[in-house]
């Protein structure tokens, strides 16, 4: 039971487990922060000290118990977005498409759903305590949801979408198209002309009949080329079969770095430029030797010292 375990890795008494859970969903830190490239919002939930602390006890559980398929990019140990891009920089042609609202569309019954039939034995005691632990009650809503935040949430979200993961990937493996998900962005991408056009209401289809309550977010699908600049989870498809943080992004950190050297920046602003620095290395290690080269290691020296201020 899942209550035992957590009692004895934890070593918290079990009916105070029990008491905790049922409070647990309303034990969210909850506030804004601003989308990419959107003048929206996302809402983050966080956990409480306590909370975080008994989930990542969870998500070693789950790691042990719950299927995650091999398409899925996203929160896995030693895969990021740069693998997500790579698996289609030998393509010529490619579909982006994204889910709506895709955390907080998961609910406890789609994931007890989803486990029910993969095999995976929860007794009415398990459900009652993962339901608390795991998933978030947002203020004026009935219902439980997964929340952006939770330590828990990336891995019950790949689970979830198992059996679409799973059929996505077969349909692709014999359309010759390359299918990865990265959270709520699934790509795909091909060598054939024409072979993609057709997969968005396919999709839709498979979709609704492996995972109930997600839909995808038509207004994000898009198709584009070689012909055409082509980006997966923020990395840049070259036309060379490379991977790149894009021209745009090299120039907006060369420009900061070269500004930094006659104004004083603040603790945040230099450690925004070592992350955008840091980003586009481990995407483009040569990068580093092009920033040496231009600026010396002087300047980059300089902005680290300032950033160690915060």
């Amino acid at each position: 039971m899942i209550i035992e375990y957590l009692s004895e890795s934890l070593l918290i008494a079990e009916h105070d487990l029990t008491s905790f859970a049922l409070t647990a969903p309303h034990r969210y830190k909850v506030y804004e922060i601003a989308k990419r490239n959107s003048k929206k919002t996302r809402t983050i939930a966080h956990p409480s000290k306590e909370l975080k602390f008994i989930q990542r006890s969870l998500v070693e559980l789950f790691e042990k118990s719950l299927d995650i398929h091999k398409a899925a990019f996203a929160y896995k140990k030693g895969l990021g977005i740069k693998d997500n891009a790579k698996a289609h920089i030998n393509s010529k042609y490619l579909l982006k498409m994204d889910f709506k609202n895709f955390f907080p569309s998961i609910t406890p019954s789609l994931f007890f759903t989803v486990a029910e039939k993969k095999g995976v034995v929860f007794t009415a005691a398990d459900r009652a305590i993962l339901t608390g632990l795991v998933f978030w009650k947002p203020q004026g809503r009935d219902d439980l949801i997964l929340s952006i935040g939770a330590p828990t949430s990336p891995i019950v979200s790949n689970f979830v979408m198992n059996y679409f993961d799973e059929a996505v990937f077969d349909l692709c493996i014999n359309r010759k198209i390359t299918y990865t998900r990265y959270a709520d962005d699934i790509t795909f991408s091909t060598k054939l002309k024409d072979n993609l056009f057709d997969l968005p209401k396919i999709i839709e289809t498979i979709l609704n009949e492996t995972v109930q309550g997600i839909e995808v977010n038509s207004e994000k699908t898009i198709f584009t080329s070689k012909a055409h600049n082509r980006h997966v989870t923020g990395v840049t498809l070259t036309n060379d079969n490379h991977i790149s943080v894009g021209r745009d992004k090299k120039r907006l950190i060369s420009a900061m770095i070269h500004q930094s050297k006659f104004k004083s920046l603040t603790p945040e602003d230099a450690s925004h430029i070592l992350g955008l620095i840091s980003f586009a290395i481990h995407i483009e290690p040569e990068f580093l030797d092009r920033i040496l080269r231009k600026y010396g290691a002087e300047v980059l020296n300089n902005i680290k010292a300032k950033a160690g201020g915060i």
